[in-house]
């Protein structure tokens, strides 16, 4: 007996990660597809600075459908929401209520997305909501999920925190004012392995990119703003280029598949 079918919204980072985990563990519901948001000019992820191809392969090794919502450089809210909206629209007719997100405690973020599918008829679902986050890093850890900063705000991590990975030095040199989890926009991270990917994907730190905030735009930046800075303002993120590692062979590292690994729902498809 299969679970509700529901679509989720991804990021290709540790907070989307854990919450699919959690999905799939539960067995309540079945991914019918990853919804990811892309910049059409750039060919990233919108808010991570993560190339398309990465996605593709996270995708790829947990065995569920990548849909791409793509925007544009200078894409406005509306310009997302009306995106966004069409490509539910198009799930919704095919039978699917329910969209899951990785957040853990931005009120004003979980009302806007809540809004947003009342308005068109579906419902949100948050597996992490209000969890401790220093207790769900040290779960991400002690679950065996790899990952490494992507993007950090230099409000309170720098050039030397980006392209680290995320595990127990890392957890105990950031400051005492920064999320563990980087709920607060502190900084954003890429999976390259989880319970439920069929093995690692291989992948290799390219440059270290430094971008002013005033060159970040709508729906196009890479972080979003601290609700509330503790130290300096921001005045920039800087980036990691993450590449796929073509000399790694992933055929001699991939295991066994988790009981919940690749078991997307195939859409119900439309008349035509």
């Amino acid at each position: 007996m299969t679970g509700e079918p529901i679509l989720f919204c991804w990021s290709g980072g540790k907070d989307s990660a854990l919450a699919l985990h959690a999905i799939l563990e539960s067995g309540d519901y079945e991914p019918a597809c990853l919804l990811t948001t892309f910049n059409e000019h750039f060919q990233r992820v919108s808010m991570h600075g993560v190339r398309i191809e990465l996605v593709e392969k996270q995708a790829e090794h947990a065995g569920i459908p990548l849909e791409k919502v793509v925007v544009s450089q200078q894409s406005s809210n509306e310009d997302y929401e009306a995106k966004m909206s069409e490509v539910l629209l198009r799930h919704r007719e095919r039978g699917i209520r329910t969209v899951a997100f990785g957040d853990i405690f931005l009120a004003d973020l979980r009302a806007w997305r809540e809004d947003n599918l009342a308005r068109i008829g579906m419902q949100a679902i948050f597996p992490l909501w209000k969890q401790d986050t220093r207790q769900l890093i040290q779960r991400f850890i002690d679950q065996k999920f790899q990952s490494i900063l992507c993007c950090t705000n230099d409000a309170w991590l720098g050039e030397q925190d980006v392209g680290k990975p995320i595990d127990e030095d890392f957890l105990s040199s950031l400051p005492p004012d920064v999320d563990p989890c980087g709920e607060n926009g502190e900084y954003h991270s890429f999976v390259f392995d989880a319970p439920f990917f069929r093995a690692p994907i291989p992948i290799k730190i390219g440059e270290k990119v430094y971008h002013p905030l005033e060159l970040t735009h709508g729906s196009s930046r890479a972080c979003p703003q601290p609700i509330e800075p503790t130290r300096n303002p921001t005045r920039g993120f800087w980036f990691c280029d993450l590449l796929l590692d073509e000399q790694s062979s992933p055929r001699e590292r991939e295991r066994p598949r988790s009981a919940h690994a690749g078991k997307g729902v195939e859409p119900r498809r439309q008349d035509t």
